[in-house]
């Protein structure tokens, strides 16, 4: 393998290769100043404040070695593949069945839920900073897929809730890789959006020194990304983070899975058409 980006074909999956990076991880004063102002154009944005993003500082140095990621967050019906084989917890919906839809994104799922899943793949949950690294790449991305805010690129909500966005197409979840326009340049899609995912860090905050390959170790919440459809466009930047319960299970928090790319097998690699 000499460079590019390649497709490994894991259970129910397909991941795409994130390559080593160094890049800054979380946000800069005037990135949350900027988040402010986004924030303030929502309906009942005056109520926003500085606060909701300050946990995104201080913006610090993160080197990553390469590792590969879902391009999809996992679909029910990946789970349930789990589930049919005595290695993953049954979902109680409690009524929620209208989430059900093979195609979408497996929400209500705890921490440990998604982390067992992924064990039973073979993969573990990515950690904050390689979900960020892949969300914000070396160009320090505001956005998945740049540094714009896009309605149609993501499925989401508004600040209000009670006044939740259709827009996008969808007023709850969608269908996962509905929104090709909010993939990442490398092709790794609903990153922002849909539902927020599980990774495998406590919820504390950042250092200000430079970290290689840092998990947040503690104890308490844990983090999720990415925001979800009620989300309002703040809280879609890859910078956001959401603090959680671990035992929570909520249709708007899913995840998707994540492996070291020194611990795959090269004869399961294969490469894209336009490598």
């Amino acid at each position: 393998y000499t460079g590019g980006i390649v497709t490994l074909r894991a259970p129910a999956s397909t991941m795409l290769r994130v390559p080593a990076l160094d890049f800054d991880m979380g946000s800069t004063a005037m990135d949350v100043v900027e988040a402010l102002l986004l924030c303030n154009r929502e309906p009942y944005g005056e109520l926003c404040d500085q606060g909701m993003f300050s946990d995104e500082l201080p913006q610090h140095q993160v080197m990553l070695d390469s590792f590969w990621l879902d391009r999809t967050e996992v679909t029910v019906a990946d789970y349930a593949r789990c589930v049919k084989l005595g290695r993953c917890k049954p979902v109680h919906e409690g009524g929620a069945s209208r989430f059900e839809r093979p195609n979408y994104p497996r929400g209500l799922v705890s921490f440990d839920d998604a982390r067992d899943y992924c064990r039973f793949r073979g993969a573990r949950l990515p950690s904050e900073a390689e979900w960020e690294g892949a969300a914000r790449g070396r160009a320090h991305r505001k956005f998945p897929w740049g540094n714009l805010y896009n309605s149609r690129a993501a499925n989401h909500g508004r600040f209000a809730w009670s006044e939740t966005s259709k827009k996008d197409g969808f007023e709850e979840l969608a269908p996962v890789g509905s929104f090709p326009s909010g993939a990442t340049p490398q092709g790794i899609l609903d990153l922002a959006g849909n539902v927020a995912e599980w990774v495998d860090d406590f919820y504390g905050p950042y250092p200000d020194t430079p970290q290689k390959n840092p998990r947040g170790n503690g104890s308490g919440p844990r983090i999720a990304r990415g925001g979800h459809y009620q989300s309002a466009a703040p809280w879609l930047r890859t910078g956001s983070r959401l603090s959680a319960d671990p035992d929570i299970r909520r249709p708007y928090i899913g995840f998707r899975c994540a492996k070291s790319a020194r611990r795959v097998a090269p004869q399961r690699l294969r490469p894209r058409d336009d490598d």
